[in-house]
């Protein structure tokens, strides 16, 4: 059995781990580690993600 953790809602808190831009992506690694991107990093780094099988979680709130 797998359980599945709920992750909360990106906030105007969070901030790009690349250029500190507001984060509009959460990627969620394999390992358990995250990484949160704005919007031109989630599409520049999106290929290398799905490669290491991240799970995409994206702002919807705009």
């Amino acid at each position: 059995m797998s359980a599945t953790l709920t992750r909360p809602e990106l906030t105007k808190a969070d901030r790009c781990d690349r250029c500190s831009a507001a984060a509009q992506v959460r990627a969620i690694l394999p390992t358990g580690g995250e990484l949160l991107f704005c919007g031109h990093h989630a599409r520049q780094h999106e290929n290398r993600l799905k490669e290491l099988e991240a799970e995409i979680q994206r702002d919807e709130t705009e």
